[in-house]
């Protein structure tokens, strides 16, 4: 009989106290791999938006983080609105400020020039966007069909905005005119809405008070991971032309009697749509020719009297730092501790079982084991509860992960399985437990090293 086989008789003439002590290892491993799993999915979340696809983002003064959460996470409130006038100097290229006037008319100064910041932009985009409105629980983006056109998503911003239903909103339809819309997929899993369906936004807050104009679902958005999945877009036109969205400010930046009227482009059949001076913006995502023109926008559009630049990049890894790092650390000290009590729990178990088997060890003795064998019995035993254990609560661990993958998935747009949220850390810290473990079999095994013989064959 080997000394594997002795330690495993051992167990099996321990069986309660032997399972239950292995049931304390997988609940510990277990933790230990939904608390690694959990703080993957932080990360993850916040990688996959780290890259937005964009440089700047041109918005009021205030917060830097404030307008980056509202922005990219349609987080918190809107610092405040900027004129469209804003807007208008950075079209790409030469001609596009100028073109956008004629399209809209209205006042404006300067009509016959070029954007301040055209040629930074030339290569690039300006997306205009408008927040304020809610659909039920969601954040309502106004913003014109460039957002899902030009805008990529994922680490590398190279993934195109797909539809799992429906299509793209126009800027203007025969159909359905300026009321337009395309949904988030959370959106419409959680609104029940589906293309075809039409929607009424509340103003402010998700219990304000309703706009009387509804807006049509052209499309789905299919499945991101990012959070334009909790969005409803609108058209911008049709934004504008929803009571209370018009300026209420006077725009201290652009005077009245320093603009000039331009008349709209004649649009065959098409309804007027609200004058510039009429229009507001929460912010403009602004990707440039280049990434070294975005550096050299920041500063000339901080000093411009209502805007600031922000980088989402640079407020994104910030807030990584600041606030999801720390959680992420916490976890990890959580699973070192629950590392150290599942060895502890090992070794009391096998600690209070030595006074039983002092008996059963001096028969070993006297029969010829040697002292090592003795020790090598305990410490096999205490390797094979934690190897026993810990495959069991490393099983137990994922499982609960890939059973709550829809729900994740849900909230999050990112999909459990079984391997995928396997990091460096469980790689290191599972073995490592296994380890601490078996060790903790070393104070039993010494005590079962000095058992006498004589003494214990006598009782």
């Amino acid at each position: 009989m080997n000394l594997f086989h002795i330690a495993w008789r051992n167990m099996q003439q321990r069986g309660l106290a032997t399972v239950l002590t292995m049931f304390s290892m997988a609940l510990g491993v277990g933790l230990v791999v939904l608390v690694l799993s959990l703080s993957w999915i932080i990360t993850e979340s916040f990688d996959r938006n780290s890259n937005v696809g964009y440089n700047l983002i041109v918005g009021a003064k205030g917060g830097s983080l404030q307008l980056a959460l509202n922005t990219v996470f349609y987080l918190s409130k809107p610092i405040e609105v900027i004129p469209y006038e804003e807007y208008l100097e950075l079209i790409p290229g030469r001609g596009g400020r100028q073109a956008e006037i004629e399209k809209i008319g209205g006042l404006v100064a300067e009509p016959e020039r070029n954007g301040l910041f055209c040629d930074y932009t030339n290569g690039g985009f300006a997306i205009p966007v408008c927040l304020g409105d809610f659909l039920g629980p969601f954040r309502v983006v106004g913003t014109t069909p460039a957002f899902f056109e030009k805008l990529r998503y994922g680490r590398a911003a190279d993934s195109e905005y797909t539809f799992s239903e429906g299509r793209n909103f126009v800027d203007y339809s025969p159909e359905n005119g300026y009321y337009e819309a395309v949904i988030g997929a959370q959106v419409a899993n959680y609104m029940k809405l589906k293309v075809g369906d039409s929607f009424k936004t509340t103003h402010g807050d998700p219990d304000g008070e309703g706009h009387g104009q509804a807006f049509e679902v052209v499309g789905v958005l299919a499945p991101t991971g990012t959070p334009n999945d909790r969005a409803a877009f609108i058209n911008l036109e049709g934004f504008y032309l929803m009571e209370g969205h018009t300026r209420v400010f006077e725009d201290g930046a652009n005077p009245e009697d320093e603009k000039e009227a331009v008349g709209a482009e004649a649009e065959a059949g098409q309804p007027p749509r609200l004058p510039l001076e009429k229009r507001d913006l929460t912010a403009v995502l602004v990707k440039a020719g280049s990434p070294i023109y975005a550096v050299h926008m920041q500063r000339p559009i901080d000093k411009r009297l209502r805007t600031q630049a922000v980088s989402p990049v640079s407020e994104i890894t910030n807030m990584l730092t600041t606030f999801v790092n720390p959680i992420r650390y916490a976890f990890l000290a959580l699973t070192v501790v629950v590392c150290v009590v599942s060895a502890i729990s090992i070794l009391v178990s096998i600690y209070n079982s030595m006074n039983e088997r002092r008996r059963d060890i001096a028969i070993m003795r006297a029969l010829g084991a040697r002292r090592d064998a003795v020790v090598m019995v305990i410490l096999l035993e205490s390797l094979l509860i934690a190897v026993g254990g810990g495959l069991a609560g490393w099983i137990f661990g994922h499982a609960i992960g890939v059973a709550c993958s829809g729900l994740v998935e849900s909230m999050t747009g990112i999909s459990i399985g079984f391997f995928n949220t396997i990091t460096i850390q469980e790689a290191v810290l599972i073995p490592g437990l296994m380890i601490l473990a078996t060790l903790a079999g070393i104070v039993p095994a010494f005590v079962a090293y000095r058992t006498n013989v004589s003494e214990n064959l006598g009782n």
